[in-house]
């Protein structure tokens, strides 16, 4: 907690670069050699979470009514986190939480083709010539969506999965509403090569390192 760690500093216990530091508001530069009673510690600049995102709860880092996303997260208060990207209030599955700008701006960035994978389910069967207008990029009065990959699911045609290299406002909706279908259901699977873990539940979260963090920005071969 945080006032063990303060005994711990207060007692000459925690040292920076080899310097004991007894003062608690002592600033941390990267790449400090951080160490508690001899041991060393990691320090990482920025944190990144995978966030199992549960209906119901608003893709924000605070509202005066809603309980958001950083609510979630029970070490919220010692970072300036936020979601990168948005989940529409109903949509479940993967958001990833950080405090690094840089990292959310290029994952956000339409140049970086970063590409998302959900599963919806419809109130209607999905059809062969959805999947090609689809692939063929929808165009519905003044929504244009880029080409997108539909797939359906064999075992049932109310199911399917889609590929979208946007993150336009309820994009997935809006392009099934252009074929005139209704989405019940939908929960994203991945983000780029880096895929939401079925043993996290919903409303949980798993600190991930930068390197899979990084994966956002592969792309997933085998989905």
């Amino acid at each position: 907690t945080r006032s063990e760690i303060k005994k711990q500093i207060k007692s000459g216990n925690v040292t920076v670069s080899g310097e004991v530091i007894r003062d608690p508001g002592y600033k941390v530069g990267a790449g400090s050699d951080i160490a508690i009673n001899g041991e060393s510690i990691m320090y990482e600049e920025y944190v990144y979470y995978m966030l199992n995102k549960p209906a119901g709860v608003i893709s924000a880092s605070e509202d005066p009514h809603e309980e958001t996303v950083v609510d979630l997260i029970d070490e919220r208060k010692r970072r300036d986190l936020f979601p990168a990207g948005r989940l529409d209030k109903d949509t479940t599955g993967m958001l990833i939480i950080t405090d690094d700008g840089d990292f959310a701006h290029r994952m956000l960035a339409p140049k970086s083709h970063v590409m998302k994978r959900y599963e919806a389910e419809l109130d209607l069967p999905v059809e062969e010539a959805d999947v090609e207008r689809f692939l063929e990029g929808i165009e519905s009065g003044e929504d244009k969506f880029a080409p997108a990959k539909l797939e359906i699911s064999e075992e049932n045609p109310h199911v399917a999965w889609v590929e979208i290299r946007e993150g336009k406002f309820h994009q997935v909706k809006r392009m099934f509403k252009a074929c005139g279908k209704t989405v019940v259901k939908l929960r994203r699977l991945s983000i780029g090569a880096l895929r939401l873990e079925d043993s996290l539940p919903f409303g949980a979260v798993r600190v991930l390192d930068r390197e899979e963090a990084n994966m956002v920005f592969l792309r997933q071969e085998n989905p």
